[in-house]
């Protein structure tokens, strides 16, 4: 598929890379993040990656949609490619089951799965951070196991709890606040993914890989205060 740019009001070019939600393509969209933010274009204020595109913001006071769009399709023209690069694996601690995983019994009996199975194929996985979205700091993460895989909620709850670790398909992520959500709630974590009072609010980025760790009722109690 061809590169397509697609306006996102006065002061937004979304660049789409593609149509799939594909590993070797959410690569190409950071690389072309990566590269504007290295360009220093005049007049680019933000590029926000998603799975298969950039939404890059603008004053069009200072620069145009059309020269935007020249120079953008330049750098993707020459990116280099980001296979190479060795990203940062965070750990997230998770209880399961019980008052912080409403959802898991659900979960285990729609796939025909016990508790601890479903604990297992969850926790398994290497996974990739495709992109954050939704709510600040909520990381898109897959792939998911098919045996796994679930429809999300036909009534989201009002009150997600923060760290509430979800899954919706073959999607899983964390909650960084509490918010309504409509994702099957497997687990807690206690660890603070964003913190808007720190420097760096998010924890986690687009393109760093996670894995979830089991760990005991006790153990979420004990590092309730905790952040990467």
């Amino acid at each position: 598929m061809s590169v397509r740019f697609l306006d996102g009001g006065e002061s937004c070019l979304v660049v789409e890379l593609g149509d799939a939600i594909d590993l070797a393509l959410n690569r190409q969209v950071r690389a072309l993040s990566l590269a504007l933010e290295q360009a220093r274009v005049k007049g680019v204020l933000e590029a926000v990656p998603t799975y298969r595109s950039l939404a890059i913001y603008y004053d069009p006071l200072t620069i145009d949609r059309d020269a935007l769009r020249e120079q953008v399709g330049t750098l993707y023209d020459s990116l280099e490619d980001l296979g190479d690069q060795t990203p940062r694996v965070v750990e997230i601690p998770t209880v399961y089951g019980g008052e912080y995983g409403p959802d898991l019994e659900f979960v285990a009996r729609h796939s025909g799965l016990s508790w601890d199975e479903v604990v297992r194929l969850h926790s398994k996985p290497l996974y990739h951070v495709y992109m954050l979205g939704f709510i600040a700091g909520f990381p898109y993460l897959g792939d998911l196991s098919e045996r796994l895989a679930i429809p999300r909620l036909s009534t989201p709850r009002l009150k997600v709890p923060t760290g509430s670790v979800g899954i919706g398909g073959r999607q899983t992520g964390v909650y960084p606040i509490e918010s309504p959500g409509g994702w099957r709630i497997i687990g807690r974590t206690p660890l603070r993914l964003f913190d808007p009072s720190a420097e760096a609010p998010t924890a986690i980025l687009p393109g760093d890989k996670v894995r979830f760790v089991r760990i005991e009722p006790h153990e979420y109690e004990r590092g309730q205060s905790g952040r990467l």
